[in-house]
């Protein structure tokens, strides 16, 4: 049964392939919190033409970076418009500066940031997950052959078309990938430690598993 969220702010880390983007939704479905994406916020302002909108719009045209001030904005305008809603980040913040922004932002708004929560998993279990998924060349449906596996091999349930193995989801390319996260999300890590606001919770487990700890950890905030 579905249970309404009141008012909490989590931040979700992860490597890739860790299920973490799948807690997001399962946040969002079961507990009504709102999933933050930069890359959403961004594209409905530049839909609206308002002034973040046709600055963003502005590096994207360019090919630049979008510097953190301008991130930041973009998520003052996301969480005003949503006040008192609990919220998800996923996939923010990325770097130190912007944690310590997120921090700042929040103090101005007069709220805190209650969890950030590490779904940890293994190099090797990440690889052998991301390695395992196919995709349909004709559909785009994804598969996973642990998890999720077509009924015929290489065949799409869908559509019936050719299933094969991007580019990305190679172990070369994953490992690849791996390094970068390591890069951006120890610092991060070790600042939310400080904080006493990290919790690990082992990916391993499986989606369901994992969310029935997130819930508890969720319910212990309340």
């Amino acid at each position: 049964m579905s249970e309404k969220a009141d008012g909490l702010r989590l931040v979700l880390l992860g490597p890739p392939g860790s299920g973490k983007g799948t807690q997001a939704e399962l946040l969002s479905d079961k507990l009504g919190f709102v999933h933050y994406s930069t890359g959403e916020v961004f594209r409905e302002e530049i839909g609206k033409r308002t002034p973040l909108g046709i600055k963003v719009e502005g590096y994207v045209v360019s090919g630049g970076l979008v510097p953190d001030e301008v991130v930041l904005e973009g998520e003052e305008v996301f969480l005003q418009a949503n006040a008192g809603r609990s919220v998800v980040f996923d996939g923010f913040p990325r770097t130190i500066p912007q944690a310590e922004g997120l921090d700042r932002l929040l103090a101005k708004l007069g709220l805190d940031l209650n969890l950030v929560l590490l779904v940890d998993l293994s190099d090797d279990e990440v690889v052998q997950r991301l390695s395992r998924r196919r995709q349909c060349r004709n559909c785009g449906k994804i598969y996973n052959l642990s998890f999720s596996p077509p009924k015929r091999p290489g065949v799409c349930d869908e559509c019936g078309g050719e299933l094969y193995q991007r580019k990305d989801d190679q172990e070369e390319t994953i490992r690849a990938r791996l390094r970068v996260y390591k890069e951006q999300t120890s610092p991060l890590i070790d600042y939310y430690t400080r904080q006493g606001k990290l919790v690990r919770v082992d990916g391993a487990l499986g989606r369901d598993r994992v969310f029935a700890r997130v819930q508890e950890l969720i319910a212990e905030k309340r």
